[in-house]
């Protein structure tokens, strides 16, 4: 094998695709991952960083391109860190999801015959995102930028229209620009710890139109903050207007005190028929139209008729919770974050939903406490946690629990994998396995798994 070295020009063909998105090749046995590259593609690369056995090169030249190649819709699609994928055909870019879901299962989870369904498309995947944040800067020259950061750095590329968000994005960063400008408002700089702005948040409501800015600043105050709204307000559906404070040495984007200049402080937005408040701090699923898909689906594996109890663990803000809370009995909702359980009960109620029940702390705690303290049971059980997967206590107690059905929603196939394995080894059977695009161009990909416990 050559020994290669930083700066070496290299030709390959590009084979495969990392779980990141960048492209794999090998030249004599050595594995390079090249971003911006296709399955397919046979390009000129330079060597930015060599290991024993493999390296990573940046693409200098297309020799030949793939067929699945496409031409970038983004004009900083290749210096920004957003998306991996917008140099690969739409429909190629489903088929490369579906085959990281069924490779993880077979090399991590030892699956052979895997019963999966078709991937769930989207019908539009461009602005699909219903929430931005947009970090302020300056350039070299000193002039006022905002956009997002290049890949694994902190140094921000200019966009105000990523084609990913909404168009009213654009509206609301001129305005905020401008407001910046007249009164000379500086951007907060990581190194020295001054300056006021930092991040803005906007979030919109897509089946209400609903729109909801929230500026991050490193201080107390927001100056001239009536001149701001009374700007922000040309814009047809802003219903909420507020800063929230951040003087954290941080990369934690929002703060937790959050002060409301314009409206009620949240928007409203529906998933399917559920209705739900969404305040600066709330988590909410960023593409609503996949997530009514997804959550259909699950509700669909849980296969209810009215009679059962199922507990949802990682239920975030009742998403799904309410969603099963419609065919269920009774539903328990589990989750770590105090915040994200006010808003669960908030939604319940606003909702008319009395059938459900909100628990604060750990499922790796909550649940088995429930079950051995106070004997409840499940006939349905509801997972949808961190990329990290499940704790395995909570997996345990799933086990002992015995609920007839598991429905397991992922959004990392690798620890789906892990997870699917060990439910597979004790007790349960995988009956469906089918992912969802929620991240059009990105390498993420969620996937809903229906468990069933053998007889």
């Amino acid at each position: 094998m050559p020994e290669w070295k930083k700066n070496d020009k290299i030709e390959v063909s590009i084979e495969d695709m990392s779980e990141t998105g960048e492209g794999i090749g090998k030249t004599d046995g050595f594995t390079w991952f090249i971003k911006d590259t296709v399955i397919g593609d046979q390009v000129e690369a330079k060597a930015m960083k060599v290991k024993k056995s493999y390296g990573f090169a940046r693409l200098e030249r297309i020799i030949k391109a793939s067929e699945n190649r496409v031409e970038p819709l983004c004009p900083v699609a290749r210096q920004c860190g957003g998306c991996q994928l917008q140099s690969m055909d739409y429909e190629e870019q489903l088929r490369y999801k579906q085959n990281k879901i069924y490779n993880n299962l077979v090399r991590i989870g030892g699956f052979t015959d895997i019963p999966m369904l078709p991937i769930m498309g989207m019908d539009e995947p461009w602005r699909y995102r219903n929430k931005a944040q947009f970090p302020w800067g300056t350039d070299k020259e000193g002039n006022l930028i905002t956009g997002f950061y290049a890949g694994r750095t902190h140094s921000i590329i200019p966009c105000d229209d990523c084609l990913l968000g909404i168009e009213e994005n654009q509206a609301v960063l001129k305005r905020m620009k401008a407001y910046m400008e007249q009164y000379d408002l500086r951007p907060y700089d990581e190194e020295t710890q001054k300056g006021l702005i930092r991040h803005i948040l906007i979030r919109k409501g897509f089946k209400t139109g609903e729109l909801m800015v929230c500026q991050v600043i490193n201080g107390k105050t927001l100056p001239h903050s009536e001149e701001l709204v009374k700007r922000l307000l040309e814009i047809p559906g802003m219903k909420s207007i507020s800063f929230s404070i951040n003087r954290e040495q941080t990369n934690v984007i929002m703060g937790n005190q959050v002060e409301n200049l314009y409206g009620p402080g949240y928007i409203i937005d529906y998933i399917g028929d559920v209705k739900y408040q969404i305040s600066p701090l709330s988590f909410y699923q960023v593409n609503p139209v996949q997530t009514e898909k997804l959550y259909g689906t699950a509700l669909e594996y849980a296969g209810l008729t009215g009679e059962e109890t199922v507990w949802d663990l990682y239920c975030g803000i009742g998403t799904i919770s309410l969603f099963l809370a419609q065919k269920a009995k009774k539903v328990y909702g589990v989750e770590i974050v105090p915040q994200a359980i006010e808003d669960a009960r908030e939604n319940a109620k606003i909702n008319g939903i009395e059938n459900v029940e909100f628990f604060g702390g750990k499922a790796e705690e909550v649940l088995p406490e429930q079950f051995e303290k106070n004997k409840v049971y499940a006939d349905v059980i509801v997972v949808d946690p961190p990329r990290k997967g499940c704790d395995q206590v909570c997996l345990d107690t799933i086990v002992k629990m015995a609920p007839k059905r598991v429905v397991y929603v992922s959004c990392d196939s690798a620890t789906l994998a892990r997870d699917l394995k060990y439910l597979a080894g004790n007790g349960y059977e995988v009956v469906k396995v089918r992912g969802c695009d929620m991240f059009g161009h990105s390498g993420h990909v969620e996937t809903v798994v229906l468990l069933e416990r053998k007889a």
